[in-house]
């Protein structure tokens, strides 16, 4: 051990150069990284889809876009969350006015020709996106139609309706999608918690 000590302080340039070596390639890395960041956040702001990019997805790949078109608006913290299980919500998001965002994706293969979105899945959406999920803006995005009833439904329990048409605006535009949608609840209030 003094043998060791005692090199060491001979040679105290090797530590030193270790150091230095050390906290350049630390630098370099941190440096790449907030690289990688910034371009990912420019990707994100410049993500378009067109409609027949959306219509040849899956529905999973669909749950991703619409997950990724509220990344592009402003939601860092938006996840796709569907699958088996997922009690109504594919997509969860917080917007940048602090508004809970729980979305169902209806993905049809064939657009506005398949068969339209119904009351039923309306209503397990309405069934958990406040009480399950606290969704403030609770939503039901599809490449395809909604049905009359289906509109009826959501009017009466608040729920936002992203169909084929909107779809396109809010995909292939620059504006967030709570500017495309009418009656959005207020931002959220600051609480002395948050």
């Amino acid at each position: 051990m003094v043998v060791i000590v005692n090199w060491l302080l001979a040679h105290w340039w090797i530590l030193l150069a270790a150091f230095v070596l050390a906290a350049l390639a630390g630098g370099v890395w941190w440096q790449q990284r907030a690289q990688r960041q910034e371009w990912e956040r420019v990707q994100q702001r410049a993500l378009r889809y067109g409609l027949a990019q959306i219509d040849s997805l899956t529905h999973e790949g669909f749950e991703f876009a619409v997950r990724d078109l509220m990344r592009r608006d402003g939601c860092a913290d938006a996840l796709r969350v569907g699958g088996r299980g997922d009690l109504g919500a594919d997509v969860k998001a917080t917007d940048p006015h602090g508004r809970r965002w729980v979305i169902q994706c209806k993905h049809r293969r064939s657009g506005d020709r398949g068969s339209a979105v119904g009351t039923p899945d309306l209503q397990t959406l309405n069934g958990t996106g406040r009480p399950v999920h606290k969704g403030d803006v609770v939503v039901m995005v599809t490449n395809g139609r909604i049905s009359n009833p289906g509109r009826a439904f959501a009017r009466q329990q608040r729920l936002h309706l992203v169909d084929r048409r909107v779809l396109a605006q809010w995909a292939t535009g620059h504006r967030p999608l709570w500017e495309l949608l009418p009656m959005i609840p207020p931002p959220r209030k600051a609480t002395p918690l948050s």
